[in-house]
């Protein structure tokens, strides 16, 4: 793709919906002679007349003469980017917001496939635009130095030079230039453009989509950090069950969870209508919460079932323990990806517990234990997977069972669920039978509340100390 370098006035309504601060952002590098451009996502909310968030700019200016001209600002990496703290007032309301500008460059050489082995301070936006990721993304709005009028009056031009725009009104992601030499460079940019498709509502461009087919392996050089945040905006967009598949058809996926692959075609019995892999997809897309976390487990809640399947009588297909295997791979696969300790433990708690079953002779006892396996915290998003499960099923996203759980579960919240909820702690323990700080202490507490969980009126103070002096002496014996 040739770069034409289109340069078009912004039409006065879409220059008026730019915020003051950035018109001001814009004057004030101009007052010392710098170019700056509004560059990037910035770019494309403005042309589709959304709301324009976190702002990047660039520029002419190196960052030693940006520091120069916002002493308040600051710069800690060796790719130009300066961070520029800016009052924003909206609605009489005001916070600060800082605004990322970075000087042009260019790159040379991606021996890891994931950065450049040297950049270099670029002297044209022209060179700047021809390294970067897709057309849509590689627009720039800045003033118009042509114009002789006062700066403060000076029109805004609109940069366009791969057709950006063309492709905005198309809905099209369309790689710079060469796509297999954009994804060499910078491996992540597959992931991005399925991402940025996702979010966008966009179809991927037939000779970038095949690109990304073509170079899917080297996603494998990108670390894994970057690998999983991709993955979490494609399962935070509106549309992540079409994220996932666009994912499997790149050929990404089995270098980002190639455990669900084999999910494909298993087929299932009973009340499912689907194999187990379109199960996971429409769960997907049938889960009401917005937690990529809680979307995330609801994709891969039945992931186990493919290493699990055995048949029955010839015909039907049983996955005896398929949510323990699953919770295991899911926690292979969210170590893997180095998610954190604690969001690693809400995947496999939920993978692990989500066949729960309930009938309206069980307890309420028998309702608490649930609420402690899954965890106070984890209960509504447990609620979410099975909405997503009931869906991706082929059934209606509740039932009255669901309903009368849900209220049942809601009641027992006030009840005690966890060792601290107990009317006595471990110092009553100690100061009660004098013993140290150690094992028995908490092997105590642990009884007691096993008591408790079953009959919510034990856990009243003088009983749970008489029954502390029972159970000491009793370990004692």
């Amino acid at each position: 793709m040739k770069a034409t370098f289109i340069r078009e006035s912004l039409p006065q309504q879409m220059a008026g919906n730019i915020p003051e601060e950035i018109h001001e952002f814009f004057r004030r590098f101009a007052t010392q002679g710098f170019d700056i451009w509004l560059v990037g996502a910035g770019v494309r909310a403005l042309l589709m007349d959304q709301l324009m968030v976190n702002p990047d700019f660039t520029t002419n200016a190196t960052p030693q003469e940006m520091q120069k001209l916002f002493p308040d600002s600051f710069y800690d990496n060796t790719f130009g980017t300066v961070g520029i703290p800016q009052k924003i007032v909206r609605g009489g309301d005001e916070r600060e917001e800082v605004f990322e500008v970075t000087t042009y460059r260019t790159e040379h050489g991606y021996s890891d496939k994931r950065r450049p082995d040297k950049v270099v301070w670029g002297k044209t936006l022209e060179e700047d635009l021809s390294r970067r990721d897709f057309t849509i993304n590689a627009m720039v709005i800045g003033l118009d130095k042509n114009q002789k009028s006062k700066i403060k009056k000076q029109k805004l031009l609109l940069v366009d030079p791969f057709n950006g725009r063309g492709d905005l009104e198309k809905k099209l992601v369309r790689a710079v230039g060469e796509a297999s030499e954009r994804f060499q460079e910078d491996a992540l940019r597959m992931m991005r453009a399925i991402r940025i498709g996702t979010q966008l509502k966009f179809t991927i461009e037939e000779k970038t989509l095949a690109a990304i087919q073509t170079n899917a392996q080297l996603l494998e050089h990108v670390s894994r950090e970057r690998v999983r945040g991709e993955l979490l905006k494609i399962l935070a967009s509106d549309q992540p069950a079409d994220g996932v598949l666009l994912l499997r058809a790149s050929g990404l996926l089995q270098y980002i969870v190639p455990e669900m692959l084999a999910m494909q075609g298993v087929k299932q019995i009973g009340h499912h209508i689907y194999d187990v892999w379109t199960h996971a997809i429409e769960s997907l897309r049938g889960c009401p919460s917005k937690d990529p976390i809680i979307r995330l487990a609801t994709l891969l809640h039945d992931i186990g079932k493919p290493k699990t399947a055995q048949p029955r009588d010839g015909k039907e297909v049983t996955f005896y323990g398929h949510e323990v295997v699953g919770a295991r791979m899911v926690k292979d696969m969210a170590e893997r990806l180095r998610f954190s300790r604690k969001e690693i433990e809400r995947l496999t708690t939920l993978v692990r517990w989500h066949m729960f079953a309930y009938d309206t002779q069980m307890t309420d006892a028998a309702i608490r234990r649930f609420i402690r396996r899954v965890g106070v915290d984890n209960i509504n998003d447990m609620m979410m997977l099975r909405v997503g499960d009931r869906v991706g099923g082929g059934s209606k996203s509740t039932s009255w069972r669901l309903r009368e759980l849900q209220q049942r579960i809601g009641e027992q919240l006030y009840e005690p669920l966890t060792v601290k909820d107990l009317k006595i702690d471990g110092h009553d323990v100690m100061k009660l039978v004098g013993i140290k700080p150690g094992p028995e202490v908490g092997k105590i507490l642990n009884k007691l509340f096993e008591e408790v969980i079953e009959d919510t009126r034990k856990n009243e103070r003088e009983y749970l100390l008489k029954r502390t002096e029972e159970l000491h002496k009793n370990s004692n014996n």
